[in-house]
């Protein structure tokens, strides 16, 4: 029987697999544009979009102030907080080295600004391939995803191959 079958493996056991898909979502999460192998950002899509959708269903009470909310608008954001945390991480480092709550992020910030989507939050850019080992890379991004301003000559080479 199949059941159960369905992704890529990568190689990988369950758990080692299920790590490498929060660290990827975690960093989607936090700098809403990762460069990574195609295969992983086509799984990588399944994970953020779940993840994004399930705050979305909250509707307004996902990003009202939490003292705001009735007692059961408050029972359901705490439910959907935790199955967000049962898969990302609590906090991530942004590129300015300050620390940021995921589950807020995804909460007030992601839900309010794809509130207006049914679908389809990310965005697949393919790069072409990678030089050491001829991996096919993509650029995965949140679909309204600011602008990035390069830090560094490297990068700043990389998103001229990109755009």
């Amino acid at each position: 029987m199949r059941h159960g079958k369905d992704g890529r493996q990568f190689s990988r056991n369950t758990s080692h697999r299920r790590a490498m898909f929060r660290n990827l979502a975690a960093n989607l999460v936090t700098h809403e544009r990762i460069i990574t192998t195609d295969a992983k950002a086509k799984e990588l899509r399944r994970v953020a979009e779940r993840l994004i959708t399930k705050a979305k269903r909250l509707g307004v009470a996902a990003y009202t102030p939490f003292a705001e909310l009735s007692a059961t608008d408050r029972a359901k954001r705490l439910h959907v907080s935790r199955l967000l945390g049962a898969f990302l991480p609590r906090w991530g480092v942004e590129r300015d080295g300050a620390k940021r709550d995921l589950i807020e992020k995804v909460l007030v910030d992601l839900s309010k600004r794809m509130a207006e989507r049914p679908g389809g939050y990310t965005r697949i850019v393919k790069l072409g391939s990678r030089r050491g080992d001829n991996a096919s890379m993509s650029i995965i991004e949140l679909i309204d995803a600011p602008p990035v301003k390069p830090i560094s000559a490297a990068e700043s080479e990389l998103a001229t191959v990109a755009g």
